[in-house]
């Protein structure tokens, strides 16, 4: 019965993918809110479809704890592709720090890149940092908030990745507030898995981190540990796993 509640997902998702992914490219002369409110509407879907054919849904803790009238960078825990969709429906209009050859994904990355993200090439090591920070610094001062994976690749639940010092140079250049987020959503929808499992995902929002002052080693250090430790209590899994790349 999972496996047909998952196939049904999949196929609902996929051509909400490719519906909206094609059409968003026409949204390109409105303003990004406008833009972005038309995009997301693939997160809602996703995140009703899922409910509704696998009977996974979520709850949240710490919604007060997104400022109101400011914006600033979400430090995220990467597990799954739930967390990509769901910050959309959590947080106001966002954009993300990601790696330019999604954008060459055929509908997915075309929507994508209507997005305004910052997609940078890894490879090219001190410059795509620096485009981090210059073009991060320009998103955030447009009023844009900017969702960072700071351990850059999806863990498995109970694992713990490096926290890669891009997005804390960043927070320490620019002087936006870091709003740390935790979530085991791997235990539901886990990265190579194509199964969903039923239940309620947790999602914990952390008090906003100010910058002004500190250097990136402080903001990275304080984010991991925040972010860890909700890991450590709202993780089900007795057993750790290694992180994956």
């Amino acid at each position: 019965m999972q496996f047909i509640r998952s196939l049904l997902f999949f196929l609902g998702y996929s051509m909400a993918a490719i519906l909206i992914g094609l059409t968003t490219v026409f949204t390109a002369p409105l303003p990004f809110q406008y833009r972005f409110a038309y995009a997301s509407s693939f997160a809602r879907f996703s995140i009703w479809w899922l409910k509704v054919t696998c009977k996974l849904s979520f709850e949240v803790e710490g919604r007060e704890n997104i400022p109101p009238n400011s914006n600033g960078l979400i430090f995220c825990k990467h597990q799954s592709a739930w967390e990509t969709l769901v910050l959309q429906q959590v947080f106001p209009p966002q954009t993300w720090l990601l790696k330019r050859e999604l954008l060459f994904i055929p509908f997915f990355g075309w929507g994508l890149a209507m997005m305004r993200p910052v997609a940078i090439d890894r490879s090219q090591g001190t410059k795509s940092l620096r485009q981090l920070v210059d073009v991060g610094t320009q998103r955030l001062k447009q009023g844009v908030w900017l969702v960072i994976f700071p351990e850059g690749t999806r863990v498995a639940p109970g694992a713990k990745g490096q926290y890669h010092i891009g997005g804390a140079k960043l927070a320490e250049h620019s002087r936006f507030p870091v709003i740390p987020v935790a979530h085991n959503a791997g235990e539901f929808w886990p990265k190579k898995g194509f199964i969903k499992k039923p239940g309620v995902i947790k999602l914990v929002i952390g008090p906003a981190i100010d910058t002004m002052g500190k250097k990136s080693k402080e903001i990275n250090a304080q984010t991991e540990q925040w972010i860890e430790e909700q890991m450590t209590r709202i993780t089900t899994l007795n057993k750790p796993a290694k992180a994956s790349a």
